[in-house]
């Protein structure tokens, strides 16, 4: 069988439509986050969400240390959020997000993004190593807001929408 060139598979897999989120974990007193677009829900009894972090990210590191974590969907208006924790070599999540609004959730202490479409507080149950990712499966320890009137962001033909 022949290798799928990897620019193939990226433009294939950039016709799917997904959602963005950012994941922050808190480790000690850092803060640290990471935009992703690998993010499902696994299981509804119990509650179970998924997200894919590249294997040797430093995110992946500190999720291994660190089972409490939060999610933020982010809603259309937030486009230049998902930008600043995709980009390589960011500094604390705490300064990537000092000037939108934002709270610590109770449960994980990790940071939230406010006006996002959705944001969760989870708990990680199994780590599965996926090629070059690491699948974090976790459970959702309690949903911080719902705001199901704000558009979404989506990334779609490798550009956020």
């Amino acid at each position: 069988m022949d290798d799928v060139p990897l620019r193939d598979l990226t433009d294939a897999l950039a016709t799917f439509a997904t959602g963005v989120v950012v994941v922050t974990v808190r480790e000690g007193r850092d803060d640290i986050g990471t935009t992703l677009t690998a993010f499902s829900s696994v299981s509804l009894d119990p509650p179970m969400v998924m997200v894919a972090v590249a294997r040797e990210s430093y995110v992946t590191e500190v999720l291994h240390r660190c089972d409490r974590w939060a999610v933020t969907v982010l809603s259309a208006d937030q486009r230049a959020i998902a930008g600043r924790f995709a980009s390589a070599g960011r500094p604390s999540a705490r300064l990537l997000i000092a000037s939108v609004p934002h709270h610590r959730g109770p449960l994980s202490d990790a940071l939230i993004v406010d006006d996002g479409g959705a944001a969760l507080e989870c708990e990680t149950r199994q780590r599965v190593p996926a090629g070059d990712h690491v699948l974090f499966v976790a459970e959702v320890l309690s949903v911080d807001y719902i705001a199901a009137d704000r558009p979404p962001l989506i990334r779609f033909n490798h550009r956020y929408r």
